[in-house]
């Protein structure tokens, strides 16, 4: 296998896509469709509350038109952070639309979900070894923080990912994970450049973000060599240049060059971008360093409580302001509606 076809439809489960472009980039007969479903910039509330940061009905939809694509042709549908925060609740929940779908379309699927909940035991034997360290400017955990918890979940890397693919599944369903590896890991498992795969993962896992004009809700194609990766927006509207992908390269990342993940940092110290033409990037040069593999925690416990208000506001006196609609001084018209 010389290159490896990537589709990712959206920037996130339930966002939705021109279902015209979806249909386009099946027609580059790709390897694998992937799609990150989750995110913690919305905050805790997700995951302490157990409720999913998209809609059923807008998810539901997405895989009305992704599984029977996948499953039909072949190709594997890998979905990371499932319900959003993927706590067990939010993967179960996901789990049970994908059941939904493929008994609705008739579907016989090879289907793993990947549960990444941590038992709070596990994660305190962790903090009484000292083998948590703080992540970025964080606070150092406590006990009390575990305590309080109402869910912690660990991000997974690519080998859980693997494993299921290599058990079979057709449709993998992951818990909470590092955004990337849910695009990095179908070519590593093929021996693929994992600096580069990743390199290609952080780009696609917002779709068509990374072109211009971007959007969140559109297709990108990504082709990994061995050498390089290409990358390419499937709406004739858009274009990648060397600006919108190097950009979505530090999208997130508070060092211009070294990128962390699970298993080590993704080095960009020498990544080179190269203009194709006017519409497709290709990026090479990208290279993984190992480091000791570590594994981020995010935990949500109840600090207070969220409301949402509405308050509006009615002038009884509704006197005309439009002084285009007859003669009258501004400020001084009293004609009364």
């Amino acid at each position: 296998m010389d290159e490896i076809r990537i589709l990712s439809p959206t920037a996130i489960l339930g966002y939705g896509f021109p279902e015209s472009l979806f249909d386009k980039g099946l027609s580059w007969n790709p390897h694998v469709i992937a799609v990150d479903a989750g995110s913690s910039d919305p905050g805790p509330c997700y995951l302490g509350a157990e409720v999913s940061l998209t809609d059923r009905t807008a998810v539901k939809r997405v895989f009305q038109i992704i599984l029977p694509a996948g499953v039909t042709r072949g190709i594997p549908v890998i979905i990371g952070s499932a319900g959003g925060a993927a706590a067990s609740s939010h993967l179960n929940w996901a789990a049970e639309i994908v059941r939904d779908v493929a008994r609705e379309c008739g579907l016989s699927v090879r289907f793993a979900t990947i549960d990444s909940e941590i038992d709070k035991q596990v994660v305190e034997a962790a903090l009484d070894a000292g083998r948590i360290s703080s992540c970025g400017s964080s606070p150092k955990l406590r006990k009390r923080d575990l305590t309080e918890s109402a869910h912690i979940v660990g991000l997974l890397g690519v080998e859980p990912i693997i494993h299921a693919l290599q058990l079979g599944a057709y449709v993998v369903l992951a818990g909470r994970a590092y955004d990337p590896e849910v695009f990095a890991a179908f070519p590593v498992m093929h021996g693929f450049d994992l600096g580069l795969a990743l390199h290609l993962a952080k780009v696609l896992e917002c779709a068509a973000i990374a072109s211009t004009p971007g959007s969140g809700s559109d297709c990108m194609l990504g082709t990994l060599r061995r050498n390089s990766f290409d990358l390419e927006p499937l709406s004739p509207l858009r274009m990648c240049t060397i600006s919108s992908n190097a950009a979505q390269s530090l999208y997130e990342k508070s060092d211009t060059y070294q990128l962390p993940g699970p298993d080590g940092i993704l080095d960009l110290a020498d990544t080179r971008f190269e203009q194709l033409d006017e519409r497709r990037v290709r990026v090479s040069g990208s290279r993984h360093v190992g480091t000791a593999y570590a594994v981020k925690f995010e935990g949500a416990r109840r600090v207070g409580h969220r409301y949402a208000s509405m308050a509006g506001v009615r002038d009884s006196n509704r006197y005309c302001s439009d002084r285009y609609q007859h003669r009258c001084d501004e400020g001084r018209c009293r004609r009364k509606l």
